[in-house]
């Protein structure tokens, strides 16, 4: 079992996660890393996510998977 945390980051700030996630390998930390990204956008709001990426990092602070809020969001018409 690891810890990891999920930083949020776009190009002009940085959102880090104090709290960690247990995960038991690197396969569950990406679905639990689309998991974040999916509660994220579907929360009604101004918030245009397509510049947004998560981090997943390591309890050593070693990141371990990005993934791009953009490739969750499917194509904007």
């Amino acid at each position: 079992m690891a810890q990891v945390h999920f930083h949020i980051s776009t190009t002009d700030r940085v959102l880090l996660d104090c709290g960690a996630a247990d995960v038991r390998d690197m396969t569950e930390a990406r679905e639990e890393a689309q998991s974040v990204v999916r509660a994220l956008i579907a929360v009604p709001g101004p918030e245009d996510w397509r510049d947004f990426m998560l981090h997943v990092h390591d309890d050593l602070g070693e990141e371990m998977y990005s993934l791009p809020f953009k490739t969750m969001l499917g194509r904007v018409h």
